[in-house]
């Protein structure tokens, strides 16, 4: 192997969280339902999870939560979820970008403070996020965490001592804050869902029976039999009160085309069946393939995708190109997206963990592998090698995005630029990098069609943010 791909150890993309907030009127406990809220959330995150819960009809303060490193079903058992008693309640399941991989930093973060208590779920990244949190040091706070989401907590809790309302208080924080956050907040007597203005990330409204859900994605409402409502509007606040909704727009940018959403909820974090700001993410994916296939068509026998984001785009080069569709990767369903890696004296290839080639299907024939992105090659080397080695003739890489030149810092975890295989290199470059017989990417003019017009961010492609880059390091720069 190169010397590029040797020095790299790990490659693929990580988004930061999943968020769930539920509120039944009814009096019904809801730990059970956000267990299987976050279940449905568990792509958007492994290393951990949480939930915190309360009950309206009790008294102020006294919050149940539970959080622990690791999978839904590895931190929670019967015996926990029943220990966990209330009608309102958030959880969270998270990745982290920002801030060490600690049980201190699992969500959901509770506030005790003088106006009650608060319960917060946070997905995304601030950019000031180190300015904030050196002005409230300096003001006396102590932090319990070293990620962004404890800056946001403080914030609303400080607003909230000179506001009327708990949802004023979010909004004169957001006023503070900058970048991307999808919020949802539990007090006493309400439940909060705010999101950025430019709604970098998703966060929609959900109902089941008595109660009201605010979630990332819609996957989840369909799993625990709830209706989708509506998305939260990028910049808008909404408030679940026993009154209903109530909706704050004040923080929403005048003109709607300056907002940004995360291109990669489409393309590769949110689940096939998610619908996001009105668009199919399977639509998105399937369309991507068709582009593949008319901008960079090339002859061959088949056409596989990479387990699980690659296999949509995979169909959608299939019926566009008329190249027959097949399955040419058996995946390890007990394998997430973090596992213990095999120590390197026992040469065992994580992506092998993973992954294992059917050699009958791809023996003797031309392979067109679609994939959602390359970002430092190692797996997509590892990939190409184990379809040559099952017998493939040719294998040809299409990609159902752009290249990666340019870190992300609104909760992505895609890497400095020196650690991207695309930065700095032509396309030939990287294809003999990875040993493919050809590579195409999915071009830039093609990224708003996936989205269906809507605005959308491409500053990991591109370099063009749609806010500045913070000028100093936010990535775990609190870890001690």
């Amino acid at each position: 192997m190169n010397q590029y791909l040797e020095q790299s150890t790990s490659d693929g993309i990580h988004e930061e969280c999943g968020v769930f907030g539920i509120y039944d009127f009814g009096g019904g406990e809801v730990a059970s339902t956000i267990y299987y809220g976050l279940f449905a959330l568990q792509h958007r995150g492994q290393e951990s999870c949480g939930i915190a819960v309360s009950d309206t009809e009790g008294p102020k303060g006294k919050v149940n939560a539970y959080k622990g490193m690791g999978l839904c079903n590895e931190v929670f058992t019967p015996e926990i979820l029943e220990g966990l008693h209330g009608n309102i309640g958030v959880g969270h399941v998270r990745y982290s970008t920002a801030g060490s991989s600690t049980r201190e930093n699992a969500q959901p973060l509770v506030l005790n403070y003088v106006k009650g208590t608060l319960g917060l779920a946070h997905n995304g990244n601030l950019t000031n996020a180190p300015a904030l949190r050196r002005e409230l040091e300096y003001t006396g706070a102590i932090f319990q965490t070293t990620i962004d989401s404890e800056v946001i907590a403080y914030h609303i809790a400080r607003e909230r001592i000179k506001t009327a309302s708990v949802e004023e208080a979010v909004a004169n924080a957001m006023k503070k804050i900058e970048g991307a956050y999808a919020l949802v907040i539990m007090s006493p007597r309400k439940l909060i869902g705010a999101r950025d203005p430019f709604g970098f990330k998703p966060l929609c409204i959900g109902k089941k029976d008595d109660a009201y859900i605010l979630v990332s994605e819609s996957c989840a409402l369909d799993t625990l039999g709830a209706s989708f409502i509506r998305d939260v509007e990028p910049g808008e606040i909404v408030t679940i009160t026993k009154d209903g909704i109530q909706s704050d727009t004040s923080m929403c940018l005048p003109d709607k085309k300056k907002q940004a959403r995360c291109v990669f909820e489409y393309i590769y974090f949110a689940r096939p069946d998610s619908v996001f700001d009105g668009v199919s993410v399977y639509h998105s994916r399937i369309y991507a393939g068709r582009c593949l296939a008319k901008d960079s068509p090339v002859e061959a026998d088949l056409v596989v995708g990479v387990p699980e984001s690659g296999n949509a785009a995979a169909l959608g080069y299939s019926m566009e190109s008329g190249i027959p569709y097949g399955t040419a990767f058996v995946k390890n369903s007990y394998v997430g997206r973090t596992f213990i890696k095999p120590k390197q004296s026992s040469r065992v290839s994580s992506v092998r963990v993973k992954l294992n080639v059917l050699k009958e299907a791809v023996a003797g024939k031309r392979v067109i592998m679609i994939d959602d992105s390359i970002v430092r090659g190692t797996t997509s080397h590892q990939i190409v090698r184990m379809l040559k080695d099952a017998g493939a003739k040719e294998v040809h890489v299409k990609v159902s995005a752009p290249p990666f030149l340019h870190p992300c810092y609104f909760g992505t975890d895609i890497p400095s630029e020196e650690q991207l295989i695309a930065y700095g290199k032509t396309v030939e470059e990287v294809c003999k990098l990875i040993g493919a017989d050809s590579l195409s990417y999915l071009q830039m003019n093609r990224l708003s069609e996936l989205a269906e017009g809507l605005p959308i961010c491409t500053g990991c492609f591109s370099g063009e943010y749609p806010i500045a880059p913070p000028k100093e390091d936010i990535r775990g720069d609190y870890t001690r």
